[in-house]
């Protein structure tokens, strides 16, 4: 899955620059290119251990 996610969110983020550069901006591409964006990474980041994980299972 890591494997798929990374190279979208870079094309996203390449996508939102370009548009961002334009004289005229859209700003449906650019919305869409950041929700894109943001989507990739909390899936990245729902996959990264908490560090508060330990002390969680000492109180419980």
């Amino acid at each position: 899955m890591k494997k798929f996610l990374i190279p979208i969110m870079i094309v996203a983020i390449i996508i939102a620059l370009y548009e961002q550069v334009n004289a005229e901006k859209n700003v449906y591409v650019m919305v869409v290119a950041i929700v894109v964006f943001m989507y990739g990474m909390m899936q990245l980041s729902a996959k990264t251990p908490s560090k508060n994980q330990d002390k969680e299972d000492e109180n419980v």
